[in-house]
């Protein structure tokens, strides 16, 4: 990795933090760019034009190329490191894990916290209140499935979400998991997912939210 990296990021973000996290358990040293999408400062024609067209934030730039997106960021990081399964299954039971993240479990979760510690609920719109219910259940049911397939694993021993050593899917799984209490997420009433997250606080290389 010569090119320099810049993370175009709203660091208070999971999608944000999860690049930073894989950043530093690969040893890749990252220059920070900060954005408040509350003021909208991603929709500006310079950042769209020079940026993202998507006007959406992360984004890691690689020397003059862009790459947006944020699990695609730390695919791109995190190759041929450890945080990669060499075994081809595991390898795909990664991604599946990394893409359950981002349909199944960041809409739901991180759009509570985003709602209720950014947005707060004096300005919800009428629209983001009657989803409520319906998101807080489906990010819900998102934990309980994460607690049966670690409570699974847990009675043969293993740790993480795929393998028996840390993975991208735990990364990536990681950021909006830890913040959920933030989004009004009991998980206390997953222990199992309570063990994991501490498990991965406890790694040699991590780093918090606010690092």
């Amino acid at each position: 990795m010569t090119e320099p990296l810049i993370l175009h990021e709203f660091a208070l973000s999971g999608n944000c933090y999860k690049i930073r996290l894989t950043a530093a358990h690969v040893g890749a040293v990252l220059q920070r760019r900060e954005y408040n999408i509350l003021k909208l400062e991603t929709r500006t024609p310079e950042f769209v034009n020079n940026i993202s067209a998507n006007a959406r934030i992360p984004v890691l730039q690689i020397g003059d190329r862009f790459l947006p997106e944020s699990n695609a960021a730390c695919f791109w990081l995190a190759d041929s490191s450890p945080l990669i399964p060499i075994d081809r299954f595991e390898r795909a039971d990664m991604l599946h894990w990394m893409n359950w993240e981002q349909y199944f479990h960041e809409p739901h979760i991180g759009t509570m916290r985003f709602l209720r510690a950014f947005l707060f609920e004096e300005n919800w719109s009428a629209e983001q209140r009657a989803a409520v219910p319906t998101r807080t259940e489906m990010g819900n049911r998102a934990l309980g499935l994460m607690e049966d397939h670690l409570a699974t694993r847990h009675l043969a021993t293993r740790k993480w979400f795929v393998g028996d050593t840390p993975t991208l899917a735990d990364i990536c799984l990681f950021p909006y998991t830890s913040t959920a209490k933030e989004g009004g997420f009991d998980l206390s009433r997953y222990p199992h997912v309570s063990r994991w997250l501490a498990d991965v606080a406890a790694l040699p290389a991590h780093v918090t939210i606010i690092a």
